[in-house]
């Protein structure tokens, strides 16, 4: 049958709420959700007031690690001034988890291209992980979900650049761009052996541009908003939003989105993670309107 992965066409906080309740899994202990804090300027990200419902479902602590490249995240005290200036910790407990050295380092024994993975060192202190994911397009890994928010999403600023380069942080923006992909399955594998099946992931395709939301500048959103999907299986999960763009023929934004993802490889950090037991791509898609 495959992974679960529960969808929604309903696009709403309550919506991933019920979505998390219907998996029937529950995350314990202190609960990291990673989000993505959004760069100034960007339109595009889901605000603090979308995820509030699920967020104080689970008592979690928000959480976040600085950028690797030139903006208004890539240092502490500019991230945070972003953080606040978001909203972010007016509605949650935030924690800026590589705000101060040093790294946490996650061994990949198994990686195919890195074998460390450099993460914000309060990622230690938690014991589960809900995952919060906007859907959409990427200027480089072609499309950002679950996956990117393991791997790219808890490194920190170090680790963002070491993935990038595949594993030369000098080469952040020249190294093989599928040695870059598969690094990001590599880092992603290394955060799911951490939490050893204590992790949920939420991707909500919305909004969905073919930029990230770590662009101040993005286009606009191109393709009509698909639903909510939740699983345990960040392959899974990932897999699926892809197919439901392919599905949206009718779209007239389908092959602009499409084009990004394809011109990226995008779909390589699937079968990379898939291919490194992270997850399956084979996924039973359970329909909960």
């Amino acid at each position: 049958m495959g992974s679960k992965v529960y969808f929604s066409k309903n696009i709403s906080p309550e919506t991933v709420l019920r979505l998390y309740r219907l998996l029937g899994k529950e995350l314990t202990g202190n609960v990291c959700v990673k989000v993505h804090s959004g760069e100034k300027g960007n339109q595009n990200f889901l605000r603090p007031d979308f995820w509030k419902t699920v967020v104080d479902a689970v008592g979690g602590t928000v959480a976040e690690c600085n950028t690797a490249y030139d903006g208004e995240r890539n240092t502490s005290e500019k991230h945070l001034k972003t953080i606040k200036e978001h909203g972010w910790n007016e509605y949650f407990k935030f924690d800026l988890m590589d705000e101060e050295g040093p790294d946490l380092v996650l061994d990949i024994p198994n990686g195919k291209v890195i074998k460390k993975n450099y993460v914000g060192k309060n990622l230690a202190k938690y014991d589960s992980l809900l995952v919060l994911s906007h859907f959409k397009g990427h200027p480089m890994g072609g499309y950002g979900g679950a996956l990117k928010q393991l791997s790219i999403g808890i490194a920190s600023s170090y680790g963002k650049a070491y993935i990038h380069g595949a594993g030369n942080p000098d080469a952040m923006w020249s190294a093989d761009h599928d040695s870059f992909l598969e690094s990001m399955a590599d880092a992603a594998s290394s955060v799911v052996s951490f939490f050893s099946g204590r992790a949920v992931y939420v991707n909500v395709m919305k909004n969905m541009s073919v930029d990230c939301d770590c662009c101040s500048v993005a286009e606009d959103p191109c393709i009509a908003d698909i639903g909510v999907l939740v699983s345990e299986d960040p392959v899974a999960i990932d897999r699926a939003c892809l197919d439901l763009v392919y599905a949206a023929k009718d779209d007239p934004g389908q092959a602009h989105f499409l084009e990004r993802v394809e011109s990226r490889n995008g779909a390589h950090t699937i079968e990379a993670a898939e291919a490194l037991g992270v997850g399956s791509s084979s996924y039973e898609l359970i329909c909960a309107d």
